[in-house]
Order: structure tokens, then sequence, then C-alpha cells
């Protein structure tokens, strides 16, 4: 009798299994089919915005339109990966449980699947039948533009693979540059511009956000080139110098009289922008220059945006989603991600940990491309989250914020509890002006590279005009008895901004 009733309760448990999964996976049906409607569609997008990054799009119309595309394509393709990475999170979530359960139900992936999927099913199709119709009306909107794309010239440059193209071209610039563009070839009729007064574009932003990148760009750019004689660049200290700025630009612009040439001058400001100088600046520019010179002046402070005769351009931080499918395809490379989804969800969270900054983007992606694996790959992200979590309580601020305000930071170093790692300062330089530092950041906070002393490290080398190079000041600092005392000493002389610097 035992046995019949054993092998009946058996029978009732598979059969209720069996319907529960059947019933289950019909209801997850309309959830995969979005998913690969979504999948198919970005591929579509992709090929639209790909076509017009290869040509020379000048209507101020159709980049609107692409731009708006861009940001859709983007967000789905944020939304799907975080979709797709949903479960590993579910995964990783669970490990932490499995020790103090007797049965861990992260043994049993489709079991757990289905938990997971069970918990917002609805509000994942909602919110991926949302980007699928948003990403579906764009393309209808946009039909006519690729009939029109094909009118437009070629740029020419060698064919690239996507994660190489990233690296040696500007990304997400498309529509600003050919703003600047606009702005250079054609005489403004508003804001009160006259034949003896030169054009002023302010170009604003914060730091590290592209602003030389894009000037660079665009003084590159062929009809450019063809527009203006002369194209002078003022950066930096030099600009400070009020007697090295008049010599040279009285130099360059008394060249420019003689031969009536049409100029651009190009002001980078660091700082504050004194007014006599700039004074001085458009006096000489209109002076010297014939009709139709310009100036393009960029700085990380509004106040310039006054000295503007059009409208200031202001450019921001990639959103989430734009500075997620960037660090994708740089850290990938060449590689398929589908073919590693638990790869995808670590690149994920690695992106989220650092605030949107394309120097630290950069940096990790080189690292984990060059190391390409998963133990590594769990190894960084690790050490990541308990390096923020310490900085956080230290200071109260992100350290990619903190760098980029060029304020003295704390940087930990992965497996090497025992030291301090700081940053003092940092500059920008021309790879060709100095010896490049030949040990990098990476060096020091992965390899257990440990130079003695004040030493520099290079930051990042720019692959993209104006091939910039970022150099840390540092020091490693071995962490003493008096753990406490002298942690909060070296917080307050870093908050100073004065340690190591004077030595």
């Amino acid at each position: 009798m035992e046995v019949f009733l054993s092998a009946v309760l058996g029978e009732l448990s598979t059969r209720a299994m069996s319907l529960f999964i059947n019933r289950y996976s019909k209801s997850m049906l309309p959830v995969v089919a979005v998913e690969d409607s979504l999948e198919r569609i970005l591929l579509r997008a992709q090929v639209i915005i790909d076509e017009a990054a290869g040509r020379q799009v000048t209507n101020q119309g159709m980049l609107r339109q692409l731009s708006m595309l861009r940001d859709a394509m983007y967000r789905g393709y944020y939304v799907l990966d975080t979709f797709r990475c949903r479960a590993h999170r579910e995964d990783e979530a669970e490990e932490n449980q499995v020790a103090r359960s007797s049965w861990a139900l992260s043994k049993f992936s489709y079991a757990k699947r289905l938990r997971f999927s069970s918990s917002g099913d609805m509000q994942n199709l909602q919110e991926l039948e949302g980007v699928l119709g948003s990403l579906r009306t764009m393309i209808l909107d946009v039909s006519e533009l690729v009939t029109f794309l094909t009118t437009y010239p070629r740029l020419h440059r060698q064919p690239y693979s996507m994660h190489l193209l990233f690296e040696k071209c500007m990304f997400g610039r498309q529509m600003e540059m050919e703003l600047v563009i606009n702005f250079l070839l054609h005489t403004q009729p508003c804001c009160g511009s006259t034949p003896d007064n030169c054009d002023i574009l302010p170009i604003v932003g914060p730091g590290r956000v592209g602003k030389s990148t894009l000037v660079t760009h665009v003084c590159d750019d062929e009809r450019v080139h063809r527009h203006f004689s002369q194209i002078v660049f003022l950066r930096h200290d030099n600009f400070r110098d009020k007697e090295i700025s008049t010599l040279t630009l009285r130099d360059v612009c008394a060249v420019g009289h003689e031969n009536n040439m049409r100029m651009l001058v190009v002001v980078e400001v660091v700082g504050d922008l004194h007014e006599d100088l700039w004074e001085m600046l458009c006096s000489l520019t209109r002076r010297f220059s014939k009709a139709g010179s310009k100036i393009i002046i960029t700085s990380r402070s509004n106040k310039i945006k006054k000295l503007g005769t059009v409208q200031a351009l202001t450019l921001k931080h990639l959103s989430d989603e734009a500075y997620w499918y960037f660090f994708k395809v740089i850290t990938f490379g060449s590689t398929d991600p589908h073919m590693h989804p638990e790869l995808v969800h670590l690149a994920m969270e690695i992106a989220r940990a650092h605030n949107g900054s394309l120097f630290a983007a950069n940096m990790t992606a080189c690292l984990l491309r060059a190391n390409f694996d998963i133990q590594f790959w769990r190894k960084v992200l690790a050490f990541l989250r308990g390096y923020l979590e310490k900085h956080f309580s230290m200071f109260g601020e992100h350290p990619c914020d903190m760098l980029e305000g060029n304020i003295p930071t704390y940087i930990q170093r992965m497996g090497r509890t025992t030291e301090d790692f700081y940053v003092f300062d940092q500059y920008q330089m021309c790879s060709s002006q100095e010896e490049i530092p030949t040990i990098t950041i990476q060096d020091v906070m992965y390899r257990g590279v440990k130079p003695h002393g004040i030493f520099k490290v290079l930051a990042w080398k720019s692959q993209i005009p104006p091939y910039y190079c970022y150099v840390y000041t540092c020091e490693i600092q071995e962490l003493q008895t008096r753990f406490i005392k002298r942690k909060r000493s070296l917080i307050y002389d870093i908050r100073q901004g004065s340690l190591a610097c004077q030595q």
C-alpha cells in the first residue's frame, strides 16, 4: 500500500510540475517574441546610423533626425542588455544565500529563471514593447532620409571594425560637429554681426567632455581648411601670459592683414578669462583679419556664453544608454558579446561604477580586453565596488568626479590592502612635447607595479586628435600602526590639495 501511494504521489507531482512549466513557458512566449523583434529592429537602426556616419551629411534637419534615432538605438540596446542581465543579477544576489540554505535554488538554473521571470514579467514586457514601438515609429519616420543619404558624399577613411572606429574617431558628436562647421562656413545674419566684427562661437561643457576634441576634428575637416587661410590655436598658459599672447597674435594677424586672409582663431580658456586679454584678442582679430574671420572659444565656465555673437554650444556627458553602448563596443572589440552573456553582465556593472567617465571607460576597456577572462572580470568588479564604497565613506564623492575637477584623489590598488595610493596632480600634454611616462595607471592599480617616492604615470593616451596624453603625479604610502590618526591627517591634507605637491 505504501509503495502504491508513493507511486501515485510521485506521478501527481510530476504532472503538476509539467503543467506549471508548460503554462509558464506559454506566458513567456510574448516576452521572447518582443525580445527577438527588438533585436532585429535595433540591427536595422544600426545599419542606418553606420551608413550616415560614413557620409558627409550637412542638412540640419537630417542631422537632428539621425541624432534622435541614435539616442533611441542606444536606449534600445541598454534596455535589451539590462533585461538579459537580470538573471545574472539574481544569480549574484542568491550566491550570498547558498551557504545558509540546505536547498540552494541556484543549483537549478532553469527553476531560478522561472522565479526571476515571474517576478516582473509584465513590467519587462511593457518596457521592451515601449522601446520596440518607439524604434519602429522612428524608422518609419526616417524612411525618406535613408533614400537621401545616398546623395551625400562618402567620407574618406579606412574600413575599421567598430571598436577600432570608436577608438580612432569621435563618438556621438556628428550633429555638433556639423553645427560648428555650419557656423564657420556661413556668415551669421543675426546677433548684430557686421563685416568689421568677427563672429564668435562659445563652446562650454565640463572637463573631459570633448570640447578640444570636437574643435580639433572641425579644424581638420577639408571644408574648413579650404575656407580659412590660417587657423590659430591659443591654449593653456600661453593665453594667460599677456605679452606672449600679444606678440604671437600680432605676428599672425599682421601676416593675415598683409595677405588679406580670412582667419579662424581658436581659444581654449583654462580657469578664469581676463576681460582685458579677451578685448585685446578681439581687437587684434578685427583689425588685422579679413571679413568672414571667426573665433571659437572653449571653456568649462558658462561665463563665456556672454562673449558669443551666436548661441553657445553646450556639450554634455553621454547618457547612460550611450555610455553603455560605447563601453560595450570598445571592451568586447571584435568578439560577439552575445556569446558571453555573463561577461556582458559584468561589463555592465563595471560601466555603472564609472559614473559616466569616458576617461575611466577607455582605461578599463583596455584592461578587460587584454584579460578576457571571467574570473579576472569578477575580480575587477569586486575591487571597484569595494573601492568606491571606501572612497564615498572617506570623501562623500565619486573619485572620477574629483579627478575631473583636478582635486587630489585617493585611489585603491587591487590586492594591496596595506598601501594607500594618491593622485596629487594631473595635467594633459601633447605626445610630442616631452617624454611620456612608461608606467601606466593600470600597472599601478591592477598589476602590482610599485614605484618609489613621488612618481608620474600615464593615465590615458588618446588615439584621436588632438592626441592628448593625460599624466598623474602620484605617491604610494604604507599604512602605519596608528592607522586612524594617519588616515585623518591624509584626508585633511588631500582636501587642502597641498600634500606632496610642494616637495
